[in-house]
């Protein structure tokens, strides 16, 4: 193949992703898409641009206006988040993490964090960021039926094992974290409180979570592109007063871990910001009522949905059960569902150990579904066509195209300063 033929084959795999995704039901719960003000920014000249440092202290010439963009969303990321701290540069969730665990512990400090097994996220992990530190993990005691940290037992743990700090959040988050609870045994011990809020980050800010930063979290991380709608990206914030704290986490972007921080994205981030502070708290609120009528109807429609004790959820996300531990039924599941027009990631559930071949279930997200205007009566279709598929066995290229014309009622980005094609260039 050319050199021109190898571009023009990626251009085309571009135009095809895009096919993909609208004509099908993106429910990746860690996805979201871009408003057509934020893709402008994204869009622009600065994604070659450098601007090492802080607004009005750059190693670089030729940066004033992203000093204007960098202290408006500053500002504006102080608001949204009710925080008194924000560092904004972070290129995603997990170089966020990286970050606050720089600034936080050093090598060899012992961390306690949710397993992976259990929800954690993988950089809460030895094979993630909390490897990459050198710190000593301990995991909580996970409390299945309620689906988060089982609270006496990780307050004792937290007593016992004295950390230097305590790190809570997940990757697969159902419910809010027992965080008051759960800080003030940290707090007791010395120990740091940091909160990962990377999937939930905008129903935090859209106050239909909870406030980690008001209920003993000392930093907070978080990604820019989940249920926070903006570009890939990342956030630092904290209410924390101490100047060398605030230091440490602005060092630990700039230079810990990111030279160039992709001032398109940082301006995206922006503009997504003042996008939220408008209409965030409608978009949150939406989330949650799809994400609780979706576990709703396809625990009618007679499937193993996860917490129907508690209602499903009260985030973004529901979990499925397909098989028994380390079975696989997720994995096989997600391709049937991509068959038929769905796309889904399997996942680790509570008792299954193999990442790759093992998992048991589906993680199911509404963002994007939200965000192209569908509300909970179209859930109740979403979970026909999920019955269609894994129960009743239909057709796959006969669900897939009944999925492909339902979609097509739902092509415009919602929530935002000027709507527009979801998914342009296609």
């Amino acid at each position: 193949m050319s050199s021109r033929g190898a571009a023009e084959q990626v251009l085309d795999a571009v135009v095809a992703s895009g096919r993909h995704y609208r004509d099908s039901l993106p429910m990746i719960a860690s996805e979201n898409i871009l408003s057509p003000l934020v893709r402008k920014a994204c869009d622009s000249d600065l994604h070659g641009r450098y601007a090492e440092g802080l607004p009005g202290r750059r190693y670089y010439q030729g940066c004033d206006d992203f000093d204007t963009i960098e202290e408006i969303g500053i500002g504006l990321a102080k608001r949204v988040f009710d925080c008194s701290f924000a560092n904004i540069q972070s290129t995603s969730g997990t170089v966020s993490n990286i970050g606050a665990l720089k600034a936080l512990a050093k090598p060899g400090d012992k961390i306690t964090a949710v397993s992976t097994a259990d929800g954690g996220h993988i950089s809460h992990a030895r094979m993630g960021a909390v490897g990459l530190r050198g710190l000593d993990l301990v995991t909580y005691p996970w409390d299945e039926d309620r689906m988060e940290p089982d609270i006496d037992a990780s307050c004792a743990l937290i007593r016992e094992t004295e950390p230097q700090l305590a790190l809570f959040g997940q990757s697969v988050f159902l419910f809010p974290t027992p965080l008051s609870e759960l800080s003030d045994a940290a707090h007791e011990v010395g120990a740091r409180v940091m909160y990962d809020g990377a999937h939930v980050l905008g129903l935090i800010a859209g106050g239909r979570f909870q406030d980690p930063l008001h209920e003993g979290a000392d930093v907070m991380t978080g990604s820019s592109h989940k249920t926070f709608p903006g570009p890939q990206g990342g956030f630092l914030l904290s209410n924390s007063e101490d100047q060398s704290l605030q230091k440490k986490l602005n060092n630990s972007i700039f230079p810990g871990t990111c030279s160039s921080y992709h001032l398109h994205h940082v301006a995206g981030k922006v503009v997504a910001l003042a996008e939220f502070e408008e209409f965030g708290a409608d978009y949150a609120r939406d989330i949650v009522a799809n994400a609780q009528a979706l576990g709703t109807a396809l625990s009618s429609e007679g499937f193993d949905v996860l917490a129907e004790e508690r209602g499903f959820t009260e985030s973004h996300q529901v979990l499925t059960r397909h098989g028994g531990p380390d079975s696989g039924a997720g994995m096989r599941a997600a391709q049937t569902l991509e068959d038929c027009g769905i796309i889904t990631n399997m996942n680790m559930l509570p008792g299954d150990t193999k990442a790759m071949s093992g998992p048991s279930g589906l993680r199911l997200g509404v963002p994007e579904l939200t965000r192209v205007g569908m509300g909970v009566d179209e859930m109740q279709d979403v979970a026909r066509f999920f019955a269609r598929a894994l129960i009743h066995g239909d057709d796959p290229s006969s669900v897939s195209s009944e999925v492909s014309t339902f979609k097509s009622d739902f092509q415009t980005v919602r929530y935002c300063f000027e709507e527009g094609p979801a998914y342009p260039g296609t």
